[in-house]
């Protein structure tokens, strides 16, 4: 019993609001892209990417939404190189996401030990602080659960609704739901598919980095290797499990980070009698079962992973 009882305390949906909060903008930013009909594998390392360099944009001076803008930019970058590569020229989606997650990585730990050769741990930030929101914030159970949370998990909320609006509410989501499931369609009507398919990729690859930024400007205060640990990968299984939709989007970026609050929780109750490689699988086979739940009616993008070029038929 008192391990039910950990469901129904503010702490732990405060931990989960706040572990789902990162993969709320790497759900959003996977979801864009393969809408679009480009599936971005390169999300682990845009992550680490918007990660490194939201912390170190901070660390030099910007100030915390300046840092969130250097990572939304990184992010957008990497996003232009991936779809540069397989949009106009059709190249494996596969392998060149692949190939920007190395990159990626690479590349910010290049940039971090370049910067800082000589530091055996990593400089300190003053990240976003939780908000106190008058009255919102007394409320029981809700006002430590929900109103306690940084900005930058708001802004995560926030996106939820914009990404919503713009899909199913104006032309431009119209026009990028049809270019993911008929490409040849768009074209009829006169739009770029080219223009489309990149633009959503560099605007999801931004989204994707500032899931990154999360981790060293809300989360945590620094910058240090393997702090990804796969996040990216479990944003593009997260994306399935929604459906594209960036409500149950939402849905599952919160309910994977219940089963990891839980995880951590359960270590605490009962963690004398089973190993800690127990606990830490425990939301990853979860999440997989509740994958294999939901996909097998999902309704994917007809063109997701569907190379186009301009004047075939």
């Amino acid at each position: 019993m008192e391990i039910l009882e950990i469901l129904v305390t503010a702490n732990f949906w405060a931990a989960a609001v706040r572990i789902a909060s990162p993969l709320i903008f790497g759900v959003l930013g996977a979801l864009i892209c393969e809408r679009a009909g480009v599936l971005n594998l390169g999300i682990e390392g845009i992550f680490t990417a918007g990660a490194m360099a939201g912390w170190m944009a901070v660390w030099l001076g910007l100030p915390l939404w300046g840092g969130v803008l250097v990572a939304a930019l990184t992010g957008g970058v990497f996003g232009l190189l991936h779809a540069g590569l397989t949009v106009p020229l059709g190249l494996s989606q596969h392998v060149s996401g692949i190939g920007v997650t190395l990159l990626a990585s690479s590349l910010a730990y290049f940039a971090y030990r370049t910067a800082l050769p000589d530091v055996s741990s990593p400089p300190r930030i003053v990240p976003f602080q939780p908000l106190d929101i008058p009255v919102l914030s007394d409320i029981p159970f809700l006002g430590p659960a929900l109103f306690n949370q940084t900005a930058l998990t708001w802004f995560a909320f926030i996106m939820v609704g914009v990404v919503a609006w713009v899909l199913y509410r104006t032309p431009l989501g119209l026009a990028l739901r049809a270019v993911g499931d008929n490409p040849a369609s768009v074209d009829a009507q006169g739009l770029s598919v080219y223009g489309l398919r990149i633009g959503a990729v560099v605007a999801g690859s931004a989204l994707m980095a500032i899931g990154g930024a999360f981790l060293t400007m809300s989360a945590f205060d620094a910058f240090f290797f393997g702090m990804v640990n796969g996040r990216g990968w479990i944003c593009i299984a997260l994306t399935v499990f929604a459906s594209w939709r960036p409500g149950k989007a939402l849905l599952g970026a919160l309910l994977f980070g219940a089963f990891d609050a839980f995880q951590v929780r359960l270590q605490t109750e009962v963690g004398a009698f089973l190993p800690s490689q127990v606990f830490l699988m425990l939301p990853y086979v979860l999440s997989i079962v509740a994958l294999v739940v939901v996909a097998r009616k999902a309704d994917y993008p007809r063109a997701l992973l569907v190379p186009w070029f301009k004047g075939q038929r």
